[in-house]
């Protein structure tokens, strides 16, 4: 799963992709390096960046889905906590919303239970775009946010949809600090036990610069180093900023776990 954003902003391409031709070219970009899927978002997740509407996010994203999928088949995933956003995308053609807040709109169940499309539900404590008013507190993080996406599921599964149309995120660094988010990944054969398919997103993201003491820029080492981890202990989707280097770290796995045949055979042949 690719990321492109429409923000001024973004935690990480700040701006890079903001206008919709440049978005555009970035989703076929990320298709031809492999990505199987391309997650698109309007907002900025950080509650210190500027407000966003409902209006000017759909302004954002409904265009970009429009303009990706009159050029490319790939899957598109739209990231938006606004029931209202994700049924024009579903319309448009998104295969999947991506809820960060964790079902916090709970239309946004019968959005995916009417249009059929795969439901993201990650775990947060937050309301979308708003800091906790106290540093979070876990007794056992990895059983806490365990339990809080069973409750997640079931509330989608009351709601009309399916168990295959669902995928589960922990949300790491979301209303977590770093030793919490350490804890998931090292945990995260865990949430595999739900029986779902599980993403992993970790990209770039402050753990990795806290436990590195790395900036952006320099957490692509520890970014594959922690999505291996996930992978190898069950993880089944991966949201990456660098597509090409994600890919090749996946797919080494998979033929590590006999997944997938090298793409030749030539030494000692």
């Amino acid at each position: 799963m690719a990321i492109v954003n429409r923000t001024r902003d973004s935690f990480f391409d700040r701006g890079r992709t903001f206008s919709l031709d440049a978005a555009t070219e970035a989703c076929l970009r990320a298709a031809e390096q492999g990505a199987d899927l391309v997650d698109i978002g309007g907002v900025p997740f950080s509650p210190d960046a500027e407000p966003v509407g409902p209006a000017e996010e759909l302004d954002r994203v409904l265009p970009l889905v429009e303009a990706v999928t009159a050029r490319s088949d790939v899957a598109l995933s739209v990231d938006t906590t606004r029931p209202e956003v994700a049924e024009a995308v579903v319309a448009a053609g998104a295969a999947v919303i991506n809820d960060t807040s964790g079902l916090h709109d709970p239309r946004m169940a019968e959005v995916a239970a009417a249009s059929g499309a795969q439901l993201v539900l990650t775990h947060s404590l937050a309301e979308p775009g708003r800091h906790l008013p106290r540093p979070p507190h876990y007794d056992d993080v990895v059983a806490e946010v365990l339990a809080a996406l069973e409750q997640r599921v079931a509330t989608a599964v009351a709601a009309g949809v399916g168990l295959d149309q669902l995928v589960v995120d922990p949300g790491p660094d979301l209303n977590k600090n770093t030793r919490h988010t350490l804890a998931l990944v090292a945990g995260f054969a865990r949430f595999t036990t739900l029986g779902l398919p599980t993403l992993v997103a970790v990209s770039n993201k402050d753990f990795i610069g806290e436990t590195l003491d790395r900036e952006k820029p320099g957490r692509l080492p520890g970014t594959l180093a922690a999505t291996v981890a996930c992978v190898l202990a069950g993880g089944r989707i991966v949201r990456a900023h660098d597509v090409v280097a994600t890919v090749d770290a996946v797919r080494m796995v998979e033929a590590v776990l006999g997944l997938r045949e090298p793409a030749f055979l030539r030494h000692n042949v």
